[in-house]
């Protein structure tokens, strides 16, 4: 066997991907020991209790060994692979004769990076500039090479200098650039701190780039990427035993926490939106709305906020600790959405403060990255009232939960042609059923009464979208 010395071989450790979570299962790996990685290079795939994320090394070398399989969930802070860093005595392949030369580098660690390889985790991966690598020359006495380096300082959370050039983005948003062919170098960042965010990159992209609005948010459709299959712990015949874990686990007990620690109450309306979806259609032929899809959720969505607007005491949460509720001038939109990992509710940031044709496309972006299973776990923080649209699959109504640290969810029920006494006759009219949810904590009867009649009546009437907005 070759002997390596500690300096020689790096520990990647399973990183918290989605700020705060405690574990990720591991989804699949994508290179094998004996492989050669680069800076940057996607090793596997992960799923937390919030998303599914593709981890890149932080260094070169030659992959020594894979702690756990395919499938196992692991504690952050837990080292998941070692690798021999380039310019150490590169270990034997699993295969190899033990004369095999001990001092010879890691195959392929001089060779160039792929043109345009772009990190997916922020701080790690290659530079967006220059992909070359000049030839490696051996670490000095006292001096850390590269790997050592930067494993020092991503220990100490600084990232390294190269690091800190690099502009800031989170892995869904740097896929994204990638996929639009946008550097991101060349992006101004408004989010915090630096950071870029997707708005930011579509912004620097061509018009045409912007994701169109799905039909049916909450729906998952046949053409998604088909999640990992479960691992069944008991199957016969007769039964089937799945193991609860990622997004399914956290759902779960996300639920059960809303159930039994905000006291619900529903509140139920019909009403008549044909006016509604007569609109829908006028807007598909609007100039303004030329490539986004229009659809009946659109106007529900801007209906709620206009509704908030009225009625700014709705978007609140519970502070248990102190005692307190905490009002929000912002509204984050959360859209309940069906994927093949489960239910996930990501949100809209700043939705109060976007027109119609802003508002559709958030939408259709929020829609198309659910489906994809690429939403990233900061997508799904900081909601504040949510939307779950049942109707899709033709439901009347329902009594949804609440998602946690939120003050109210409505539902929508399946928009149908039914009777319905119109200007004192009985007539043919689309007609649909709302749910509202509230938290009875911090929400009353009256309010929660005002925010529901308030869509009703702008669903029913949509010219009060202008004359209250």
């Amino acid at each position: 066997m070759t002997t390596m010395t500690d300096a020689s071989v790096r520990e990647f450790k399973m990183p918290d991907v989605g700020e705060g979570l405690t574990e990720a299962e591991i989804l699949k790996w994508y290179v094998q020991p004996g492989d050669t990685v680069t800076d940057g290079q996607v090793v596997c795939e992960v799923e937390t209790a919030k998303a599914a994320v593709e981890l890149p090394i932080p260094y070169d070398g030659v992959v020594r060994e894979l702690r756990f399989p395919e499938g196992t969930t692991v504690d952050v802070g837990t080292a998941i692979i070692t690798v021999a860093v380039a310019g150490a005595a590169a270990p034997e392949a699993p295969e190899a004769p033990a004369e095999q030369p001990r001092s010879e580098p890691a195959p392929a660690a001089e060779e160039p990076k792929p043109e345009g390889r772009q990190p997916v985790l922020v701080g790690y991966g290659v530079a967006t500039t220059s992909t070359k690598r000049r030839p490696r020359k051996g670490p000095q006495a006292g001096v850390p090479g590269p790997a050592q380096a930067i494993q020092a300082e991503l220990n100490g959370h600084g990232g390294t200098l190269a690091d800190k050039a690099r502009p800031l983005a989170k892995p869904p948003v740097r896929k994204l650039a990638k996929d639009l062919g946008v550097d991101l170098a060349s992006v101004t960042p408004s989010g915090p701190d630096g950071i870029i965010t997707r708005e930011d990159v579509h912004a620097a992209a061509a018009p045409s780039a912007a994701a169109p609005v799905a039909e049916a948010p909450a729906a998952a459709p046949a053409a998604a990427p088909a999640a990992p299959a479960p691992v069944a712990s008991y199957d016969t015949a007769r039964e089937t035993r799945v193991p609860v874990k990622g997004v399914r686990k956290a759902t779960a007990q996300a639920m059960v926490g809303s159930a039994f620690t905000a006291p619900h109450v529903t509140e139920f309306v019909t009403v008549d939106v044909t006016r509604t979806m007569r609109l829908v259609d006028e807007l598909k032929q609007d100039k303004d709305m030329q490539g986004l899809r229009v659809n009946p959720l659109l106007l529900i969505a801007k209906a709620l906020l206009v509704a908030i607007k009225r009625n700014p005491e709705i978007n609140a949460s519970w502070d248990e600790a102190n005692q307190e509720i905490v009002l929000k001038h912002y509204v984050n939109l959360g859209i309940a959405a069906a994927t093949p990992r489960g239910l996930i509710v990501p949100n809209i940031k700043d939705a109060h403060d976007k027109t119609l044709p802003q508002l559709a496309e958030a939408l259709g972006e929020l829609v198309t990255t659910a489906r994809e299973g690429k939403t990233s776990p900061a997508a799904m923080q900081g909601g504040t009232v949510t939307i779950t649209n049942v109707g899709v699959f033709g439901v009347d109504t329902g009594t949804p939960l609440l998602n946690p640290g939120e003050s109210a969810i409505l539902a929508v029920g399946a928009i149908k042609l039914q009777p319905w006494v119109h200007k004192g006759k009985v007539k043919p009219r689309q007609v649909t059923t709302l749910a509202l949810s509230f938290d009875h904590r911090l929400v009353d009867g009256e309010l929660g009464s005002k925010v529901l009649a308030d869509v009703a009546a702008i669903l029913e009437q949509p010219k009060r979208l202008i004359t209250w907005g």
